[in-house]
């Protein structure tokens, strides 16, 4: 049913229908329009920033139920243009978290403790949470989506700015890189399968339980500590060929056949679905990779070095014809920093034994073979990298650094759309703040409404 924005006369039976609702006596700091901001509210964000060592700029008990105002205001324009949340998305978000909570505090049971809930409703309300998040960002987009600044624009921005506003960027690299597999033996590889179907046997007959052998045996660390168990994901976050075989199960007490991935080897065995979610148990195998073929890879990846070195080639003609490495291959071996979706990496950003390479050297220099771990198949595999370019730390500049003052001015403009449509919105929402919770130097002028 979709909730209205009333007069001040409602309070009161706001106030009545939420305590009804909770069964408890609970403080009201503030109500916007018909929805009640409750002061254990407060607290349980403020409890949550805390843990997760958010800064909070002021004081959260004036921060925080304003950022919950404003929150509200997002939520009744998504209720009026009826958004509709991704529910796939937002369950691996919340599986996600929750395996976040449970990594860090150590089980399933001391996740309760903490927040003094059953996962079940914890899961519930993180639900709700990341439900209004999603609908709050649409409502946003949607509101700043013509926003972007011509260069024009964004060089009139620069010139508006003091120099002590500029942001400082620190040293970043652009890099290129060749990476290659080591051949793995045929042997090898019948050993883990034979391994795997060893624990899929064992299961099947019911002599031992999925989730031991996991724990016992799978390669994956994240899901083994918790007998294997991924959580509710959706198709589009797992593995192609996992995410195949897992929603072709339909027994869960049998366990698939062996499932080949870029991570390795799997075994996988159905616990539930729920739509187009899945959860799943895994084991996972690698193959080991010997000295020896660590060694070939070496002597052979040496050899293409020296190739680029004497001029034979260059390092992007053979990027392109040698390279395994999926991302960089087809773009002149040029790493991209996805967390950016440039070609440019701060040191942190780097898989560290990249960053190791390039801290000693110069712009043009092609390092000597080395072994790194894929941060994504978390499997061994031979690199060299070329550094292209280094910057230095700086102040933000128009030259080097249009496409951050390009960001920051958009930014700028968009924060300004989302100010100007919250002070706008305010005049048709009836706003009430208890004494006690309006000694605050509020962003928006709230207090006006409360009168």
């Amino acid at each position: 049913m979709k909730r209205r924005f009333f007069t001040a006369l409602a309070f009161a039976a706001v106030l009545m229908t939420a305590l009804a609702q909770n069964n408890v006596a609970e403080e009201v700091a503030w109500v916007i329009g018909d929805e009640p901001i409750f002061k254990s509210d407060i607290e349980e964000q403020y409890q949550q920033a805390l843990y997760e060592r958010v800064a909070i700029d002021g004081n959260p008990y004036c921060v925080i139920p304003e950022k919950m105002a404003v929150d509200k205001l997002f939520l009744d324009q998504a209720r009026i243009d009826t958004v509709e949340v991704q529910a796939s998305s937002i369950s691996a978000e919340v599986e996600s978290r929750i395996n976040y909570f449970i990594a860090n505090l150590g089980s399933k049971e001391k996740v309760e403790e903490y927040f003094r809930m059953p996962l079940p409703r914890l899961r519930e309300k993180l639900n709700e949470v990341y439900s209004d998040q999603y609908s709050i960002q649409q409502v946003q987009n949607e509101l700043t989506k013509n926003v972007k600044a011509t260069p024009s624009e964004v060089r009139k921005y620069y010139n508006s700015l003091s120099k002590d506003s500029l942001p400082y960027i620190p040293m970043q690299v652009e890099a290129q890189i060749i990476t290659i597999n080591p051949v793995i033996p045929q042997q090898e590889i019948d050993e883990v399968k034979s391994r795997l179907r060893d624990y899929a046997n064992q299961v099947n007959s019911g002599e031992r339980e999925f989730s031991t052998l996991a724990i016992l045996y799978s390669q994956d660390q994240s899901t083994a500590v918790y007998g294997g168990e991924t959580g509710f994901q959706s198709r589009s976050v797992l593995l192609p060929e996992y995410a195949t075989a897992a929603f072709n199960l339909n027994d869960n007490k049998r366990v698939s056949n062996i499932v080949e991935t870029d991570d390795g080897f799997h075994i996988i065995q159905l616990i539930e679905k729920r739509g187009d979610r899945i959860n799943t148990r895994h084991i996972l195998l690698r193959p080991k990779v010997s000295d020896k073929d660590l060694t070939d890879a070496l002597v052979r990846l040496d050899s293409v070095r020296a190739d680029i070195s004497e001029g034979k080639h260059t390092f992007e003609e053979m990027a392109l014809l040698i390279s395994q490495d999926k991302d960089s291959r087809n773009n002149n071996g040029n790493m991209l920093n996805e967390k950016n979706h440039s070609s440019r990496f701060e040191m942190a950003d780097l898989p560290a034994e990249v960053g190791k390479k390039i801290s000693t050297m110069q712009p043009g220099d092609v390092s000597e073979p080395f072994v790194m771990i894929n941060p994504k198949t978390r499997r061994e595999q031979l690199a060299i990298v070329k550094l292209v370019k280094r910057i230095d730390g700086h102040k933000a500049d128009l030259a080097e650094d249009y496409m951050i003052i390009k960001e920051m001015c958009e930014a700028d403009a968009k924060e300004n759309i989302l100010r100007n449509w919250v002070i706008k919105k305010q005049q048709s929402v009836y706003v009430y703040i208890e004494e006690g919770w309006r000694n605050c130097d509020f962003k928006y002028d709230w207090l006006k409404k409360n009168k």
